[in-house]
């Protein structure tokens, strides 16, 4: 049986690997990110791009002190015992050094690849639970609706257990996070209320037990900060639509925002023509300063780790400016 999983480090930053990014950039992009001091490099694993797995083990292989995330695996996806094995061994590789996100997957995508199921909230507990107790050491529970995988033990195992955090929105998913899982991935946006709401969903922790609570936000640093905010609007067209609603609404212009993308002719405009000061509050963007400023909230309001994802055309180049937002930079 392996050890717990590490508790988490608070106050941690780090960076997304953005799903376009040219392949020849992939590898070069994740030593640079290690180089300027980020914690954690995050990929993600959408429906036609490219594998999360892949990608972890790429990067893990390729770093020396990075703590990779995957953000996130869809439940519907694989079987979890050969999940579980996968992890497993990427720990065993590279100890403390992994971090799984599971969740739901976008239906639309899900139920193109045939994997979405009847009731999900049904299947990310059953998932979660099993893909814990996996890759602990500890046999697979009762069979449920979904999840089949009673009395399977893993031969090889990590010495530190990766935390398994879901990458979910819902109220009810959350609150299926705090019982099932090592914590939260919020997807992007994830301003201060949010996180402070999500939290509220998922309950109270045990002292001895404290969460991995991981926030993405789309981000851009430049002296100049209205260079910075026009860089991160592209990234934001998408946070009037309703599968976003949960991010919204605790934020105080959340009435403001509904009407201005219903006023709005197309995501694009909503974006471009939204204010200045939601544009602050829905990423991190300005001045390093600034940036820093709005990391430094994220962490108050309970994240345990900030993850930018860089805005912009130049992913890599992005990644020398946002490191100006580091705690560690003058």
């Amino acid at each position: 049986m392996s050890e717990s999983p590490a508790l988490p480090a608070r106050g941690r930053v780090g960076v997304m690997l953005p799903r376009d990014l040219p392949v020849g950039d992939v590898l070069p992009f994740a030593r640079r990110a290690e180089e300027l001091g980020f914690d954690q490099v995050w990929v993600v694993e959408d429906l036609g791009w490219r594998g999360g797995v892949a990608q972890a083990a790429t990067v893990l292989a390729s770093t020396t002190r990075l703590t990779v995330g995957i953000g996130i695996m869809p439940a519907g996806a694989r079987n979890v015992c050969f999940a579980a094995m996968e992890l497993a061994t990427l720990a065993q590789l590279h100890p403390g050094r992994v971090i799984a996100g599971i969740g739901h997957g976008m239906p639309g995508w899900m139920r193109q690849a045939g994997s979405w199921p009847a009731s999900p909230l049904t299947l990310i507990k059953e998932y979660a639970r099993a893909l814990r107790l996996l890759i602990a050491g500890e046999p697979g529970p009762a069979n449920g609706r979904y999840v089949r995988c009673e009395g399977v033990v893993l031969t090889e195992l990590p010495d530190t257990v990766p935390p398994v955090v879901l990458g979910v929105r819902g109220p009810k998913s959350q609150a299926v996070a705090g019982e099932v899982a090592d914590g939260l991935l919020l997807a992007e946006p994830a301003a201060p209320a949010y996180i402070t709401a999500s939290l509220d969903n998922l309950g109270p922790a045990a002292p001895a037990n404290p969460r991995e609570v991981v926030v993405y936000d789309a981000a851009a640093v430049d002296d100049d900060e209205e260079a910075a905010l026009a860089r991160v609007r592209a990234a934001l067209e998408a946070v009037g639509e309703p599968e976003w609603a949960a991010h919204i609404a605790p934020l105080p212009f959340a009435g403001e925002l509904r009407a201005h993308r219903d006023a709005s002719p197309d995501a694009r405009h909503f974006a471009q023509t939204m204010p200045a000061a939601w544009v602050r509050q829905l990423s991190i963007a300005g001045t390093p300063a600034q940036a820093r400023a709005a990391i430094d909230a994220r962490h108050a309001a309970g994240a345990t780790s900030v993850v930018l994802a860089p805005a912009g055309p130049d992913a890599l180049t992005a990644l020398d400016s946002l490191a100006r937002a580091l705690p560690h930079q003058p």
